[in-house]
Parts: structure tokens; C-alpha cells; sequence
């Protein structure tokens, strides 16, 4: 998880290590602020998607296919690419709450 990567309490964190090397796509997850996870599949693209890859379960709160124009280069970056992307993956935490935490 990267500790400067957070956004309104939801912290960015990294499977595909893009600062060792620059990267266009890679996985990565999104840490909510109760400690519950969802999974990305993330790509440098001209606009800004997010698409489900695999629904809701108990253990989280989904996969998403996110895209972002921002270059994954700078944990700057990362913070901008998560604002874009946070309205759309709340909303999909918020239906996981409901669903499976009574939230």
C-alpha cells in the first residue's frame, strides 16, 4: 500500500511495481477505510473508465478495469489517477456494504 497514495481514506496500492519501471497497464488494489479490498486491472488510456471484471463477493468488494490518462510515474500521479476513479469505485463499495456488511 502506498502511504501517499491515499484519498479521501481510500489508500492505492500496488501489485505491478511501476516505479521500478514505467509501465502502461498493471494490477493493483484499492484499500477502503473499513480495511475492505477491491482488485484493479489498470491502464494509461486518453479517458477515464471504470468497468467491473469479476462482481462482488463476501472477502471483496469486486475487480474493476480502470483506465486513467495521468502515466503511472510519480506517486503524484497515482493520487490523481485514484481521485478520477474514487467517485465510481465508492459507489461499488457502498453497494458491497449494504449488501454483504448490513452497512
Amino acid at each position: 500500500m502506498l502511504e501517499d497514495g491515499v484519498v479521501e481514506g481510500f489508500t492505492f496500492g500496488k501489485i505491478t511495481d511501476f516505479e521500478a519501471e514505467l509501465c502502461q497497464e498493471g494490477d493493483a488494489f484499492v484499500v477502503a477505510p473499513d480495511n475492505s479490498r477491491a482488485g484493479l486491472v489498470w491502464e494509461v488510456a486518453d479517458k477515464v473508465s471504470v468497468t467491473e471484471i469479476s462482481r462482488f463477493d463476501p472477502g471483496r468488494w469486486g475487480v474493476w478495469g480502470v483506465s486513467f490518462p495521468h502515466p503511472m510515474n510519480s506517486r503524484e500521479n497515482v493520487r490523481r489517477n485514484l481521485e478520477l476513479i474514487l467517485p465510481t469505485l465508492k459507489e461499488k463499495w457502498n453497494e458491497w456494504r449494504e449488501k454483504f456488511k448490513g452497512a
